[in-house]
């Protein structure tokens, strides 16, 4: 009984949750006059003129509170006091299982097919977690977040970075649902929570290592020639993702620039292609050229990519070799650092940067969402910058 007395003298009467050492309190309707209430037995004393009507409408609902929570744990092991205070008021929190579903159906229908691989991932690890059971929004606690991390690190061994890229899209969901007012952002578990990062080291290649990728001798016509061209290509063209190259037309070549739309962000971009990019441009071009074939070998002028789907699975296999080419092409050449093609535009943004151009110009060509992420290649060329003047100690 809490001490909150109206004017006929009489305080309510709440029952108490307590789960995990947090308490919850829901009224019962019911006031009492405090020399009335026995708060060691939690009844109402003889003194109180309805002493048995009174003893047995708590212990009723004693005994519905507990009815609540026993179901409740047989459905989720993640039973939090909040939703039992919920189900007994009849109040019922929204899934957040199911809430992440329709994510995946919105991401799929607006054609997003690489973010959904990766959030699909995510809701698989989280599905076979749960087993049966449903999982709540009022259920994604701080306490479950750190359980659920554990279970990542320690179950699955799930490095830092990848249990940060699963729960950061928990936090994006969460985010969503406080916006469409699903969740009470004073409930946001991550505003105590924090996801934690590990830097990793991006690796580029110097302007020596580019240049000995380029001269390396290699037969026309195979792949790892084509490989290495394009990964040159990138090098000096705006650092454009794998995924933009695989898809570049003649019609994205004005004769000066590359303009085409981003796959990733969406974004259109036009760089100015200089004198490298057009020796590696003229190896490919035609008489026959249309404006719809592909600059690089690797899609199919005869296939129809409209499919999202399609073409996701076609690049991520593209991709795929690519990399394991690089690997060979960077090894041949004499190069000794793990390679992977997305190097190539870490290698643009290094060079363009250590040339003196500036940060905001290479951010746009990157087409970062945030000159934050261009930043960290700032960092790389400030490093290089102190370890040049070193040589004057």
């Amino acid at each position: 009984m809490q001490e909150k007395i109206n004017k006929a003298g009489e305080a309510p009467v709440y029952l108490r949750i307590i789960k995990d050492r947090k308490p919850k309190y829901i009224s019962i309707s019911l006031r009492v006059k405090p020399q009335d209430w026995n708060s060691d037995l939690s009844k109402v004393k003889k003194s109180h003129p309805n002493m048995g009507r009174v003893n047995a409408f708590i212990a009723t609902k004693v005994a519905e509170a507990e009815g609540v929570a026993l179901d409740l744990q047989r459905e989720s092991k993640f039973v939090s006091p909040v939703q039992i205070k919920n189900t007994i008021m009849g109040q019922s929190s929204e899934s957040f299982l199911k809430y992440f579903d329709r994510h995946l159906h919105t991401l799929e229908k607006t054609g997003k097919i690489s973010t959904l691989a990766k959030a699909t991932s995510v809701y698989t690890k989280l599905k076979e977690f749960l087993g049966t059971s449903d999982l709540l929004f009022d259920e994604v606690t701080v306490s479950f977040l750190k359980q659920y991390e554990v279970h990542l690190r320690d179950e699955l061994g799930n490095a830092v970075n990848t249990i940060h890229a699963n729960l950061k899209i928990f936090r994006k969901l969460i985010n969503d649902a406080i916006r469409e007012d699903l969740f009470p952002i004073a409930r946001d578990p991550f505003r105590k929570f924090k996801l934690k990062l590990e830097k990793t080291t991006k690796t580029y290649l110097s302007e020596d290592e580019l240049e000995a990728l380029w001269i390396l001798p290699l037969k026309e016509g195979t792949k790892l020639w084509h490989h290495r061209n394009v990964f040159v290509f990138a090098s000096y063209v705006g650092g454009l993702r794998i995924s933009d190259l695989l898809q570049l037309k003649w019609g994205n070549f004005s004769g000066t620039h590359i303009r085409t739309t981003m796959q990733k962000t969406s974004d259109v971009v036009a760089v100015k292609v200089p004198s490298r990019g057009l020796e590696i441009l003229h190896l490919y071009q035609q008489d026959s050229n249309g404006p719809s074939d592909y600059i690089f070998p690797f899609l199919r002028a005869d296939v129809d990519y409209t499919d999202p789907k399609a073409l996701h699975r076609v690049i991520s296999s593209a991709t795929a070799y690519a990399n394991k080419n690089v690997k060979i092409i960077v090894k041949r050449a004499g190069i000794e650092k793990h390679v992977s093609f997305h190097s190539s535009r870490h290698t643009f943004a290094t060079r363009a940067l250590t040339k003196g151009v500036g940060i905001e110009a290479v951010s746009k060509l990157m087409g970062h969402r945030s000159i934050n992420t261009t930043q960290i290649y700032a960092k790389i060329v400030n490093a290089k910058l102190d370890e040049a003047m070193d040589a004057f100690n």
